[in-house]
């Protein structure tokens, strides 16, 4: 066959996309060319090459354009191609575009008849053919998605007629992950009496583990590796993605409208503007996981030391300052360019924050955590509700939100009372937004035959932590007792085992503090990956970097189908039981 091995294209210390990866595997079998070449994308792989490469690094490669595999092209006999595409049926060509010396690259593995079908319409024009063994999504250092948001309706949807296929699909991912990581993990999963979804992928992905490391030619594993894979359902822990967020990432997602990760804003001019909140940008990287206060004060510290060295340097200008100045300029502009968008994103917050979410964030904890600010438990959740019920700033989206909380903190609720919620948000029409987490296995209403284990969580009261951000999201106390070695094995079977001697338990404690080491600092110890099997949060994904920063000895990863905002993961709730035409977004019927 004319495809290769699988290619390694992350830095696993950093887990980070490497340019130079991506140019060892796609481009060095074009470079023995001058000519100039076009690249040509799926809507995957455009993602994928746009998380690493900017069009710079590309035109250094004697890449002039790229283009849309889908879209129709006006034949250039005289370039070469490079394909870089997901295997499926529709993507093979049966005519010559380019000049028959192009490269064509495949995404994962190319199935036999499609393989056979590229020989007998098109290898007169292959010159060489790869499969490149990664098909899943770096969004973060620690944090990747498999770019699926569908698979939340094939999964969980009643009517769903792919979750096998869904299933599968994601377990091949989650190899490529492994063996792009250089990993053969051990995989455990939460056991669930409701639901059986993370059982039945923990399966498919031991197996084909198992199947991937005996036909890999290059790995030298032999066994399981210093790693652990949990994977763990949706409906395990409802509220993190529900529950109005402080943090700076986690309320700029909710509460500011992003759209492909991009900011748009007004500058003072009164020009549009827009800014890309990615790992390119440091400022935002240092500040996502902090609390909004705190990003409001160290922003406006930095355009105040900012503004002050300005005006030192203007009151000394001499030839050597202005040469020093003109050789910084570039950077200082961007500098000051990510400073001022994050001046403005964090002013939209502490605005939003001040009109709407301050006043529900008190109930909200409250529900969420089980007791008050003081530590007294909440004895009639009820009565913590209805003021966000009864004011007019909480939205229709608001109320829901609440809600679901409050039927959350009581393992379920009886019909009555529900209707009479339901009467009181004035969602008759769109119960749905509630009723159909059933289909998560989340208790809804209260029946004797539906079994709920109450989840005992970390006694955190000692943490110093703001009021209105008092709840910790449940995987990161799965995290930190996997590190350590705690999780009970009847509720977190294993599928398979890592050695015992797995140094991911360490000798110190999840729980202390430790100084945040650089983030690309190498970390030898081993990991943790941990997928959630229907979206991830924003507070979630904070998770994996306060264990790892806390845990030297081991480094946590955090993935998904895909990232969840809570307006995104209430229509996707509803559209459980309903076809695409008859599904409302909040928004739409507040418009209407």
């Amino acid at each position: 066959m004319l495809f290769c091995g699988s290619s390694h294209v992350l830095h696993a210390e950093s887990y980070s996309v490497s340019l130079t990866g991506i140019k060892d595997t796609i481009i060095t079998d074009c470079r023995k060319s001058d000519a100039w070449k076009i690249l040509i994308l799926d809507p995957f792989t455009t993602k994928l090459l746009s998380s690493c490469c900017k069009m710079s690094d590309l035109m250094s490669e004697k890449i002039t354009i790229v283009e849309d595999l889908y879209k129709n092209r006006e034949p250039v006999p005289e370039m070469k191609a490079i394909y870089f595409m997901s295997p499926t049926a529709k993507v093979c060509p049966h005519s010559p575009f380019f000049h028959s010396d192009y490269v064509f690259f495949l995404l994962n593995y190319c199935p036999d008849e499609l393989f056979d079908n590229m020989k007998r319409s098109c290898s007169t024009y292959i010159r060489v053919c790869k499969e490149i063994n990664i098909s899943f999504m770096p969004q973060e250092a620690q944090v990747f998605t498999c770019d699926n948001p569908g698979a939340f309706q094939s999964i969980y949807s009643p009517n769903s007629q792919d979750k096998k296929k869904t299933l599968e699909t994601l377990a091949d991912q989650l190899v490529t992950l492994c063996a792009t990581l250089d990993e053969n993990p051990g995989v455990r999963y939460k056991k669930d009496s409701n639901m059986l979804n993370a059982q039945t992928l923990a399966e498919l992905v031991d197996n084909k583990l198992a199947q991937h490391y005996q036909l890999d030619e290059n790995g030298k594993k032999t066994g399981k590796t210093q790693a652990q894979l949990l994977i763990v359902e949706r409906g395990f822990d409802p509220v993190s993605p529900i529950l109005h967020e402080l943090t700076y990432q986690a309320m700029v997602y909710d509460r500011i409208d992003i759209q492909s990760d991009t900011y748009k804003y007004k500058a003072k001019d009164g020009s549009e503007k827009q800014a890309l909140l990615n790992e390119d940008d440091m400022l935002w990287v240092k500040l996502r996981h902090k609390h909004i206060a705190e990003v409001s004060q160290q922003i406006r510290q930095l355009v105040k030391e900012m503004a002050t060295n300005k005006k030192q340097t203007d009151g000394k200008i001499t030839i050597s300052n202005l040469a020093q100045m003109m050789k910084k300029m570039p950077s200082f502009r961007k500098q000051v360019t990510q400073k001022t968008v994050h001046l403005q994103l964090a002013e939209d917050c502490m605005q939003d924050f001040s009109k709407h979410v301050e006043k529900l964030c008190k109930a909200e904890q409250d529900l969420a955590v089980g007791s008050d600010v003081e530590g007294v438990k909440v004895k009639d959740p009820m009565r913590t509700l209805l003021p966000v019920l009864l004011h007019s700033y909480s939205s229709t989206h608001d109320k829901i939100r609440a809600v679901l909380l409050y039927i959350f903190s009581l393992s379920g609720t009886t019909d009555e009372n529900l209707s009479k919620l339901i009467q009181h948000v004035k969602i008759e029409k769109e119960q749905e937004y509630i009723l159909n987490w059933k289909e998560l296995g989340v208790p809804i209403i209260t029946s004797p035959s539906f079994f709920s284990r109450k989840i005992t969580r970390r006694d955190r009261s000692q943490d110093q932590t703001y009021n209105l951000s008092r709840w910790t999201p449940v995987i990161k106390d799965v995290m930190e007792d996997a590190v350590e070695n705690k999780l009970d094995t009847r509720e977190w079977p294993y599928q398979s085992e890592c050695p015992a001697a797995w140094n991911g338990s360490g000798v110190v404690s999840a729980r202390q503090k430790h100084k945040a080491s650089a983030q690309d600092e190498r970390r030898t110890g081993s990991r943790l990956i941990v997928f959630i099997l229907g979206g991830i949060s924003h507070s979630e994904m904070r998770c994996a970097y306060e264990v790892t920063q806390a845990v030297k000895s081991c480094e946590v990863i955090i993935g998904s189908s895909h990232i969840l905002t809570p307006i995104g993961l209430l229509n996707d709730i509803k559209a459980l039981s309903k076809g695409p035409m008859e599904t409302f977004t909040i928004e739409e019927r507040s418009n209407a």
